[in-house]
């Protein structure tokens, strides 16, 4: 039984190593960050990571408080960006 334990971590270890090579990072866990961004003629909410947006909303306001919601949610941050695209403001509401 210990024989088989061990070629199965051998092989786990394996395709670690497979994967780490081929440039997959095979640590990375989902982030569940909130951004705040301008969208369009209004602004959107995106979790971090994504290409599509999450919700779309004509004030800034409206958008950041859908943010928190979530962000508290998943105990993770709101990042509020500037129109310019820059960072204006991060809220963390994790451990």
């Amino acid at each position: 039984m210990l024989k088989r334990n061990s070629i199965a971590d051998d092989i786990q270890k394996l395709i670690q190593a497979i994967l780490k090579a081929l440039g997959y990072d095979t640590k990375r866990k989902r982030t569940w960050h909130q951004h705040v961004v301008p969208y369009e003629d209004g602004w959107a909410v995106r979790r971090e990571g994504n290409k599509r947006i999450t919700s779309k909303h004509r004030k800034q306001s409206t958008a950041i408080n859908k943010a928190k919601v979530l962000a508290k949610r998943y105990k993770a941050d709101v990042i509020i960006h500037r129109e310019s695209g820059g960072i204006r403001d991060r809220i963390s509401y994790g451990d």
